[in-house]
């Protein structure tokens, strides 16, 4: 026990594919008590949103705070997919700017980004990825150390993400994905497995309501009450370690479930996330807000918490001078370092003001991008969304939507695929799924669950204008490359 541990240190946790699927979010059937009690005495953001629904590109606009259309991330980082970011991204990165902030840096379970140089943190953790309690134990030792610096603890889980085959067991022909469940209803150690009956599970409205939807839903909601288990017990070692009060808490995830309608589309089901904060220095807590606000922020608000943003600059107090870091270490100047604009400041904003005052608002519009995920599922969408409307351009829309291959093999896919292409997939059908129109818009305050494509409407065309002209003002303002397929397709 050091009651003299630095102050100020961050826990920030992310997992992997989940939708806000908690209790704290009013889903009766979600068994997750330990985020629930942090989100109690906390603020729960109803209004949190990923930028991209891929997971290396959603990951680098989070340890970054830009766009993955600017940071050069468009996709996936690993096999020969071979996305990364732009090297002088390291002036703004999460992990250099807490650490030049002060902090002791470190990480355990996904990375998923790159180049390493520019996402370091000083140590890293190996731990089950599968295994949320696991990775806390492992971590123990880090969150712990008695040293002077505050830590900043980068907690990735793996789960709720599809893996580790399908439920054998099961009575259906197309079985469910464990979803990084033991098979037979065996049990990861440490962990006391909560199973959900497929009778119990919430079907969301974009997907359809089967018993192959169900089954895998069953899983899914299994390997989220697994990560629950995991942040109880790093709650624990900051308790017992007397770091609880000193210890800002964030848990998010990289984007939606793993369902077609989910991840890798911009719909809410892919968009939208859970964003559970505690700030122990806030006399104000047990609070919800309705602000929007977007992974782009997250990187200024730790530096905020941290004391290293400048709020007027947008940017660390401390930059790096990244031309003479890159001129020391050898890389050529005639490499492209940053896509031929330096990057200056911040596209998100810090919402920590916004902690201890519920009622205020952040963002008046939410600007989402999506281009890759997989290197062959090239199809651009570009998203311009506020409490009112909101605005899917698909830049592709010529092209059949393409499928990541775990979603694809999704039971829940192939049972409505295997029925033809007007068969009912939540509130479309398969064929209408993959083939999309140019534009979409919903009356996303009237109509959130996105039903009706209002774009065709003829007493919507002042509104479908309008909204044109803010995506465009948005892809401006966040130096979008794609901006020239308004004159060019």
């Amino acid at each position: 026990m050091d009651v003299n541990a630095a102050e100020r240190n961050v826990l920030f946790i992310i997992t992997d594919d989940e939708s806000p699927t908690l209790g704290c979010y009013g889903d009766s059937c979600a068994v997750t008590p330990a985020i629930d009690a942090v989100a109690a005495d906390g603020v729960v953001f109803q209004n949190a949103f990923a930028t991209t629904a891929s997971c290396s590109a959603s990951r680098s606009v989070v340890m970054s705070g830009i766009h993955n259309h600017r940071n050069g991330q468009f996709g996936h980082q690993h096999h020969y997919h071979k996305f990364a970011s732009f090297q002088d991204v390291i002036g703004l990165s999460l992990p250099r700017v807490m650490q030049r902030a002060g902090y002791r840096t470190g990480h355990i379970g996904k990375y998923h980004v790159a180049p390493e140089e520019i996402y370091h943190f000083e140590t890293y953790l190996k731990g089950n990825g599968r295994n949320a309690v696991e990775m806390a134990e492992k971590s123990r030792a880090f969150l712990t150390q008695n040293d002077d610096r505050p830590f900043f603890l980068y907690f990735a889980t793996s789960d709720p993400h599809r893996g580790g085959g399908v439920d054998k067991t099961s009575d259906l022909d197309l079985k469910p994905n464990l979803f990084g469940n033991r098979p037979r209803r065996s049990s990861h150690d440490g962990i006391d497995e909560v199973f959900f009956d497929p009778a119990d599970v919430i079907v969301p409205p974009f997907l359809p309501d089967t018993p192959e939807t169900r089954s895998e839903l069953a899983q899914y909601y299994q390997s989220c009450s697994r990560i629950d288990q995991g942040v109880a017990r790093l709650v624990q070692i900051l308790k017992d370690a007397e770091l609880y009060d000193k210890t800002l808490i964030v848990f998010t995830s990289d984007h939606g479930m793993a369902f077609a309608g989910g991840k890798t589309t911009v719909y809410e089901g892919g968009l939208r996330v859970p964003m559970v904060v505690r700030d122990p220095y806030q006399s104000e807590r047990g609070t919800e807000s309705e602000a929007l606000i977007s992974h782009i922020d997250i990187t200024p608000t730790l530096l905020d918490f941290a004391g290293g943003l400048d709020r007027e600059t947008n940017a660390p107090k401390e930059m790096l001078d990244v031309k003479k870091y890159w001129k020391e270490r050898g890389v050529s100047p005639m490499d492209n370092l940053n896509g031929g604009k330096p990057f200056a400041r911040y596209h998100g904003r810090s919402w920590l003001n916004i902690l201890g005052d519920p009622s205020r608002s952040h963002h008046d519009e939410i600007f989402a991008s999506h281009t890759f995920h997989e290197i062959q599922m090239y199809y651009p969408m570009r998203v311009i969304r506020d409490d009112q409307y909101k605005l899917i351009w698909n830049i592709a829309h010529p092209l059949p939507y393409p499928f990541a291959s775990d979603l694809w093999a999704a039971s829940s896919w192939q049972a409505q695929l295997a029925k033809g292409p007007d068969a009912p997939y939540g509130n479309t059908t398969v064929d209408g799924y993959v083939q999309r129109p140019e534009f979409e818009l919903f009356d996303i305050d009237a109509d959130p669950d996105e039903t009706t494509n209002l774009a065709d409407s003829s007493g919507h065309q002042e509104v479908l204008k309008k909204y044109q002209r803010k995506l465009k003002a948005a892809q401006e303002r966040y130096d979008d490359p794609w901006i020239m397929k308004w004159e060019y397709e």
